[in-house]
């Protein structure tokens, strides 16, 4: 099987850090931007790092663009051109299309012209740091759909010792626990203490929380923000 190819048009801070981070996947990937100082800096880390217009449609086709199955747009600021770029990738017929935008207005373009998804990494950045200073017992969240979420959370105080039927984490919020995580020490061959950490995945109403485990819980956005105020 041959590997993904992934292009990344535009190459600030975003672009040049999603490019060398899918690099490390063992993934071939295309670079692109205007400014050779950029490109040449980001040459070592990706498959390939071309100086293009990302306006200009037989620049993008001769820098390979039409082989990608993914492109990621992150031209920052200039929507204007992310725009252009946007409609000169989807005529040329790549599968899957991601857009970097900066505002409602630049998402809603962009998705009317066929982007096949759209993200706001400073949006999701500033909200994720919100919620860890808000809820630190939360520590990670991942949306599954427009309602249901699904958040790694640390077992409330009040649920220790229980079982997850005890807990009522389910009648009373509204929310399934899908996984446990826990870390037990142990002693390693060096006569250290280590820390080993086990998955207990789909785990039963009978199943114990302790003190210091991970809850991977999953359910509607409504009920978990609900939970988190308690």
């Amino acid at each position: 099987m041959s590997k993904k190819q992934f292009g990344v048009i535009g190459l600030g801070t975003f672009g040049s850090s999603i490019a060398r981070e899918l690099f490390k996947k063992n993934v071939q990937v295309l670079a692109i931007d205007i400014n050779e100082e950029i490109v040449n800096k980001i040459s070592n880390s990706v498959t390939q790092a071309i100086v293009a217009d990302a306006t200009d449609e037989q620049s993008l086709e001769h820098a390979g663009v039409k082989d990608c199955d993914t492109i990621i747009i992150s031209i920052g600021e200039d929507i204007e051109t992310s725009i252009l770029a946007t409609l000169i990738v989807k005529d040329f017929g790549v599968k899957n299309v991601i857009v970097k935008c900066i505002s409602q207005w630049h998402s809603k373009i962009a998705a009317k012209i066929g982007a096949d998804k759209v993200v706001y990494p400073e949006l999701e950045m500033a909200k994720k740091l919100a919620d860890s200073l808000v809820s630190p017992n939360i520590l990670e969240q991942i949306e599954f759909s427009k309602d249901y979420n699904l958040v790694e959370i640390v077992a409330p105080k009040d649920f220790w010792g229980k079982t997850i039927k005890a807990s009522g984490i389910r009648n009373k919020h509204g929310l399934n626990i899908i996984a446990i995580k826990r870390q037990t020490p142990f002693i390693n061959d060096d006569g250290k203490t280590d820390i080993t950490e086990d998955v207990n995945v789909a785990p039963g109403p009978d199943d114990d929380i302790l003190e210091h485990d991970i809850l991977v819980v999953v359910g509607k956005q409504e009920f978990i923000e609900q939970f988190k105020d308690n």
